[in-house]
């Protein structure tokens, strides 16, 4: 047995190299498969934010609709007419405010 050990151990840098080629190769394997996985799911976490936007786009459209039959139905002079003027002061618009005035009271 002595010189079975003897042999193997000889022979032994040749198959350490072999075996750390084959390690870096299942590594590198390893390593690509991660940064696919990670690819993939940035890919769908970009997908839902897009879906994100579209449903908040959706949702501002059609608070825009409500804001403007608001505006038209609102008595200016009436005390929430009134307030709402004061109200649509810091705004860019008076759609702006209104449509922010009914997201608020939702």
């Amino acid at each position: 047995t002595s010189s079975s050990v003897k042999s193997f151990i000889s022979s032994s840098p040749k198959s350490a190299s072999l075996i750390d080629n084959l390690l870096a190769e299942v590594k590198a394997d390893f390593t690509e498969e991660d940064a696919a996985i990670e690819s993939k799911r940035q890919l769908e976490l970009e997908q839902e934010r897009i879906q994100q936007e579209k449903i908040k786009a959706k949702q501002l459209e059609g608070l825009k609709v409500q804001a403007k039959e608001w505006l038209a139905k609102v008595d200016p002079l009436s005390s929430e007419g009134l307030w709402f003027e004061r109200f649509a002061e810091s705004y860019p618009s008076k759609l702006e405010a209104a449509i922010e005035y009914l997201r608020s009271n939702e």
